[in-house]
């Protein structure tokens, strides 16, 4: 569904006729993250007419829904105050009461997703060398190989594909597991972990279970006994990559304890496929839909880094994290109690009227871009950088071999809450051939 257009941002607003309460109820519902319009009527009701609002829906625990730019950036800036403990993300009630069961026995997540100070730095340290400038320089090489097989692999399509799931969905995997040292014949199990974790709500990413708590402890459980078996291969024979990194990692002179250690790798492996595969499948969609800014990119390549940077506040991959109050506070007069929780709403703050003009136009020249869709503050995404050239790398490819690009079908959206975009693009096109 298209968005609204920027000369009516409120369109879908009015065709839904939602009430405060439904549209906070929307931020708990999976489905809704699959209908673009009434996900962005519900936040921009709540942008103009609730900013802060208590949110009590079937199946969750309650929480408070903070929609505003700059509320969102000052929660996450005050990481004394705002906590990731015990609720990181959204989840159901019953899938919350099974993660605290699993807490309890030592085998729940523990990346830097659910950590806090002073756990939290030094644990983020031990793979930022590998997320910087000098290392993505190593790794562009490989990057561009990646995006020119990709692309490649578009052409021996022929002239149709599912773009978000034949191309967009294996291109970053492959990038983030070359990263970190894994085989190419792990890769196909390694897409459907990651997506039945992100996609647990959605039937069809893979899980019988879809919709339980079942669907994201069988992935979890897969997960943690895959890189249990890693852990003790690269600590046996260290390769030199960022997986034996990991492994041989020491705080306060002791190695990482069995889940602290999978926990890291299924981070990285996970967050680092996920959210890229979601902005290249979404910017391609909105350059459709927008063809005069397709062609703009293509007759001014300059402005390829911008665009991809309109990429990432248009898709916005992850919904929402949540952070809980260590001590009695407020956000915009609203009084917060001590161990309340709020939902901080990536899609709505980099939609938000007071800090972007015409939030709803697609613009491959906007600038500046002030999105926080990699966050901000001391849980700032650790492999941005490598998001941010992954998919300029796709589109560096695509663009200039592409003569033609149009739907050839209806998209489709994962229904989430945690981690989302699209899930089918299907796609006609005509490529020129390689040169």
């Amino acid at each position: 569904m298209p968005s609204p257009s920027p000369t009516d941002p409120f369109a879908h607003e009015r065709v839904h006729g939602l009430t405060v309460a439904e549209a906070g109820r929307v931020l708990a519902t999976p489905a809704a993250y699959a209908d673009e319009g009434l996900l962005h009527a519900a936040l921009a009701l709540l942008r103009r007419e609730a900013p802060v609002h208590y949110v009590q829906a079937d199946g969750y625990n309650p929480f408070w829904a903070v929609t505003r730019h700059d509320d969102v950036q000052a929660v996450e800036r005050d990481h004394t105050l705002w906590l990731n403990a015990p609720r990181p993300v959204l989840r159901s009630a019953a899938l919350d009461a099974a993660l605290q069961e699993r807490r309890a026995q030592g085998k729940a997540l523990a990346s830097l997703v659910h950590l806090d100070e002073p756990e939290h730095r030094p644990l983020r340290a031990i793979a930022a060398d590998w997320f910087r400038p000098k290392a993505m320089r190593a790794l562009q090489d490989r990057v561009r190989e990646l995006a020119r097989r990709h692309v490649d692999l578009m052409a021996e399509h022929g002239s149709t594909c599912d773009f978000a799931r034949q191309i967009a969905a294996p291109y970053p995997l492959y990038a983030i597991l070359a990263l970190l040292g894994l085989p190419e014949s792990d890769y196909p199990l390694m897409l459907r972990l990651t997506q039945q974790l992100f996609g647990h709500d959605d039937r069809d990413k893979g899980s019988p279970a879809a919709g339980t708590p079942g669907a994201h402890m069988g992935a979890l459980e897969e997960l943690f006994a895959y890189f249990h078996d890693l852990t003790a291969a690269r600590r046996a024979r260290p390769t030199g990559d960022l997986a034996s990194c990991v492994a041989g990692a020491r705080i306060d002179g002791r190695l990482l304890d069995d889940t602290t250690i999978a926990s890291y790798y299924i981070l990285i492996a996970t967050a680092g496929h996920d959210t890229t595969s979601s902005t290249v499948a979404g910017g391609l969609e909105a350059l459709i839909r927008h063809p005069d800014q397709l062609g703009l990119l293509r007759r001014d390549p300059g402005l390829l880094p911008t665009a991809v940077e309109e990429m990432i506040r248009w898709v916005s991959p992850v919904t929402s994290f949540m952070r809980t109050a260590r001590a009695d506070t407020h956000v915009r007069g609203v009084p917060i109690a001590a161990g309340e929780s709020v939902l901080l709403s990536y899609p709505s703050a980099n939609r938000d009227e007071d800090v972007f003009d015409e939030p709803f136009r697609f613009d491959v020249a906007r600038d500046p871009n002030r999105h926080l869709a990699f966050g901000t503050g001391v849980h700032y995404c650790l492999g941005a950088a490598l998001a941010r050239m992954e998919v300029a790398a796709l589109f560096a490819e695509l663009l200039p071999r592409l003569e033609s690009v149009e739907l050839d079908g209806e998209p489709a959206w994962t229904a989430t809450t945690f981690v989302g975009g699209l899930k089918r693009l299907p796609i006609r096109y005509r490529l020129t051939p390689a040169s």
